[in-house]
């Protein structure tokens, strides 16, 4: 019985493959045989971007990782989905996060390509007890702009009380309610890490055969270089501190200082430059008394290869450029540049530490000066912002000065005492500078700080610092430099008035009476209050804070409340110093109208 119920059934799969199609069997084979082509190719793809330049593929350099194509993928689903919003079939579709770095009053979300104004979004929030991931809440963008070649930045209000982290965006078209969207969950593409500031990698930069990477909270001691021994760099496509660590490939770290780590690449993107389109890069490090390294740090920073860069100048390098950061001061902008560009700055370098007092139209106005603005949203990060600043001007500038917006040059000697044809003051900024520039010694030029008063005001002067502060301390204050970007110590490293400079090169120390800083640090209260918000130094604690009182970046006196003390306009007054006032009106003002060129006119 048994023998003949398996003919049986012997004979009943012979018939039904018999009605089976010739084709059917071909299809069947031309699936597995396609699919083994793929897989083969994606393998040998895979290993060329490695090994195609004798890229070691040792276990020390080389970190498989099996989610690395589902990385892959999503990145390329991202940027296909992001595309999709110029149609206006898919103009609901939620924008994919890439990355999130939660601040002390906002949330910074960084997406991939360009996208639309502030106000036209929203940003998503979710409650921490709702496992289902619907929409909670949806509160106005903050700000939105673009950051690089590649990303833009979106600011969001920080979450409630209960609400995740985690925080989406959506596109606001006309008043759609909020119910509406309440059936719309998250992308499972989306990142769902977020990383503190207190902790991340947040900048990096391509330099030679190394990546210059900005860190936060490697707590390493300020004003000096680290032992970049203690460092490991990774490079990959995954996203540490989240959830997909990718393939990962480790070289060792260079220099460290304060925030700054400087990487080898990895041979592979060394020789082909190209090929670093949007990897990220991130640095673990072990303690002094710990023999392991701790898990590689939580990273936003990706590298991009030339392709990314800039186009620089083909008629050779500007002979000065001024790079500056500044929060709020959009207004005075105006007269700085305009008197800097008198005496010969050429190019300009504006780091915007989240301004939001319409820099960007102030910015557009004075494009005729040849001035940039870089987006640096990283707050208390201002020695940093100016290593990345000495990084991107050295292509373009012989001598790069780092001051702020309320300092102005001025020559006591050279403006009273004309040479040759011209009017006083022309270009003498750059001439002292370019005297320098085939020196075989001299690497940078310190100005001393002349720090001035309200000198009886009590509203802004209407004509600008430079005419209206004419009151001053009468010993200088601290020093301000300009120096060659290409002369530097690889570590960058930099404590805000001066770098650290290339072995065998020095300082020079210019003549107080030749060439000073006028300072107007201590201006009317209503500008001067504006201070006790945060200070941008990443090592000079907040005023608000009760901490350093007598530190020299405070005013002293001043208690940690931005309350107007007595008599503040009458303050810091030891010498009246009209030197550059009567040069200004004299030199710089319209004969006819007496305006100066920094006065906007009305229509």
């Amino acid at each position: 019985m048994d023998s003949s119920s398996s003919s049986s059934s012997e004979q009943r799969r012979k018939r039904k493959r018999a009605g089976r199609p010739y084709y059917y069997y071909y299809s069947q084979a031309h699936y597995f045989s396609l699919r083994s082509f793929v897989l083969c190719l994606s393998f040998l793809v895979f290993l060329l971007f490695l090994s195609s330049d004798r890229f070691p593929l040792g276990p020390a350099s080389f970190h498989p990782v099996l989610k690395a194509s589902t990385l892959l993928s999503s990145s390329t689903t991202s940027s296909s989905i992001l595309d999709s919003f110029n149609s206006n079939n898919n103009r609901f579709l939620p924008i994919l996060v890439n990355d999130r770095v939660l601040f002390p009053d906002h949330v910074l979300l960084i997406v991939s390509n360009q996208i639309v104004q502030a106000q036209d979004l929203d940003c998503v929030y979710y409650s921490k007890f709702n496992g289902s991931d619907e929409l909670v809440k949806a509160r106005p963008a903050l700000s939105a702009e673009q950051y690089g070649a590649f990303r833009s930045i979106v600011r969001c209000p920080i979450p409630e009380a209960n609400y995740s982290g985690v925080v989406d965006l959506r596109r606001r078209v006309g008043d759609v309610a909020e119910s509406d969207w309440s059936l719309r969950v998250k992308s499972n593409q989306s990142s769902q890490t977020v990383h503190s500031w207190e902790k991340v990698v947040y900048e990096a930069v391509l330099d030679g055969d190394t990546a210059v990477l900005f860190v936060k909270g490697l707590k390493l001691r300020p004003h000096r270089r680290s032992d970049p021994t203690r460092f490991s760099c990774h490079f990959g496509f995954g996203n540490w501190g989240g959830e997909n660590e990718g393939f990962v490939l480790t070289t060792e770290a260079v220099t460290a200082a304060q925030e700054v780590v400087r990487c080898l690449l990895p041979r592979s993107i060394k020789n082909m430059p190209e090929r670093a389109q949007g990897i990220r890069v991130t640095v673990s490090h072990r303690s002094s008394r710990a023999r392991v390294h701790e898990p590689p740090i939580g990273s936003v920073a990706k590298i991009y290869g030339p392709k990314a860069e800039e186009v620089r100048r083909d008629k050779g390098k500007y002979e000065l450029c001024v790079c500056t950061m500044v929060w709020n001061q959009a207004q005075a902008l105006r007269e700085w540049i305009k008197y800097h560009a008198w005496l010969g700055v050429e190019r300009w370098f504006i780091y915007d530490n989240n301004s939001d007092d319409g820099i960007e139209d102030v910015i557009k106005e004075l494009e005729f000066y040849n001035v940039s603005r870089q987006s640096w949203p990283w707050i208390k990060a201002q020695e940093a912002g100016f290593s990345h600043c000495a990084l991107k001007a050295r292509d373009e500038c012989n001598w790069v000065g780092f001051f702020d917006v309320d300092e102005f040059f001025y020559f006591p000697y050279g403006f009273r005492h004309l040479k040759g044809k011209g009017l006083p003051g022309h270009n003498y900024l750059k001439s002292m500078v370019a005297n320098f520039s085939s020196s075989k010694t001299v690497a940078e030029i310190r100005t001393e700080c002349h720090s001035f008063g309200p000198s009886g005001l009590s509203s802004p002067p209407e004509q600008g610092v430079t005419v209206g502060y004419t009151c001053r301390l009468q010993s200088p204050e601290r020093h301000k430099s300009i120096v060659r970007p290409d002369l530097l110590d690889s570590s960058l490293l930099n404590v805000v008035h001066h770098f650290l400079l290339r072995e065998g090169f020095r300082h020079l120390n210019v003549i107080e009476s030749r060439v000073v800083i006028n300072h107007y640090k201590y201006q009317v209260w209503d500008t001067f209050k504006a201070k006790f918000y945060r200070r941008v130094a990443t090592y000079v604690v907040d005023w608000q804070k009760d901490q350093n009182k007598g530190s020299k970046d405070r005013a002293p006196g001043l208690g940690t409340e931005a309350i107007e003390p007595p008599n503040w306009r009458l303050r810091f007054c030891e010498v009246w110093d009209t030197g550059l006032r009567d040069f200004v009106l004299a030199y710089l003002a319209d004969p006819v109208t007496g305006s100066l060129p920094w006065q906007r006119t009305l229509l």
